[in-house]
């Protein structure tokens, strides 16, 4: 008997972990299975202080699809359902909490749930052949779990505009929206998105981690909390090692040198 192939499959190099969905026939769609093997690599990632970023990639012709609806299908009542949503939605929450930052590197369809795993990701490159949609219209029922991610991502309007027509948008519209942060020919997907991670893999890996957290712990705050936190945010950061050494390497016009990984 053959052993199956990895769900997800990791490959690190220089502080960047790609993580890269690996159910190519089923266009990497988020079965109970595939979701298992993701949230085990993100915590896994979570915890290994060598990890600067993340990148999330997909094998085959697609990025992911969304939900497995065949699993769909063999499902009786609401309670399995329920379950494998809360999940999911387990996962998306991983991923903001997650130290370090999460770029997506979509090619292909990028639908429903994989959608919204783009629109949680902390950056997105896509190529000029992804597509995005949130189809759960289309097929009687309603994507609602996708929007809040989209709804968090672009502007109310558009992820309306998504969620209600359940037609693909093109990666450009996608651009304009909001929902990823470059498009790129195909053939410069890779090392375009290896160039921004790498970029941010120079950084201090506990500033961004901080970062990351407030910016998200802001988000749901009034303006008044959100300065009070951000402030004291920081001042921690910059009395800390590496904020020291960062100033310090300013001022003395040389390279800083940061203290480790993420925390």
């Amino acid at each position: 008997m053959t052993t199956p192939e990895p769900f997800v499959l990791r490959h690190d190099a220089d502080g960047v972990a790609t993580l890269t969905l690996n159910r190519p026939a089923s266009f990497n769609a988020l079965s109970a299975g595939m979701l298992a093997a993701l949230q085990s690599a993100f915590d896994t990632v979570h915890a290994d202080r060598s990890v600067r970023v993340v990148v999330l990639a997909a094998n085959g012709r697609g990025f992911c699809a969304g939900h497995d609806l065949k699993e769909f299908n063999a499902m009786t009542g609401t309670a399995p359902m329920q379950a494998l949503f809360e999940q999911c939605s387990r996962l998306m929450l991983t991923l903001t909490q997650l130290a370090q930052p999460v770029i997506a590197r979509v090619h292909g369809v990028a639908t429903a749930a994989g959608c919204q795993l783009v629109a949680t990701c902390d950056l997105a490159i896509a190529s000029e052949d992804a597509r995005f949609g949130t189809p759960g219209v289309n097929i009687g029922g309603f994507c609602s779990t996708p929007a809040v991610a989209l709804g968090r991502a672009v502007a109310r309007k558009h992820a309306m505009e998504m969620l209600l027509t359940g037609q693909l948008i093109p990666a450009q519209r996608a651009f304009e929206m909001g929902l990823v942060n470059q498009v790129v020919p195909p053939a410069a997907l890779v090392a375009e998105t290896t160039r921004w991670a790498t970029l941010i893999a120079s950084k201090s890996a506990s500033a961004i981690a901080q970062g990351k957290r407030l910016f998200y712990e802001q988000l749901d705050m009034d303006v008044t909390a959100a300065y009070a936190a951000t402030s004291a945010g920081m001042a921690c950061g910059f009395t800390a090692p590496d904020g020291r050494e960062g100033v310090s390497a300013f001022l003395e016009k040389r390279p800083p040198r940061w203290r480790g990984g993420a925390e």
